[in-house]
């Protein structure tokens, strides 16, 4: 059986996209311009975008756009996935 290739959707005009949210895992699939989608926890966000471009400002819409629920992130608890 083959898989059909599903087409790749277009890149986001953002430096940084935060993805829709999801309530099954603790992280949002984020895109950083020349570099693709990475999946990153609440933690994990500020400091890597930080890395990828250190002059950002996190408040700008046009810079961090966010599919839905700005700045909120998925609820986890310890020994969860």
């Amino acid at each position: 059986m083959t898989r059909a290739k599903r087409p790749r959707p277009p890149e986001p005009d953002y430096p940084v996209y935060v993805g829709s949210f999801g309530d099954d895992h603790r992280y949002r699939l984020v895109w950083l311009h020349g570099i693709g989608w990475e999946p990153l926890s609440e933690e994990e966000f500020e400091p890597r975008i930080r890395q990828v471009f250190p002059d950002i400002d996190l408040e700008d819409p046009e810079q961090v756009h966010w599919a839905d629920r700005p700045q909120e992130w998925p609820a986890w608890h310890p020994g969860a996935a």
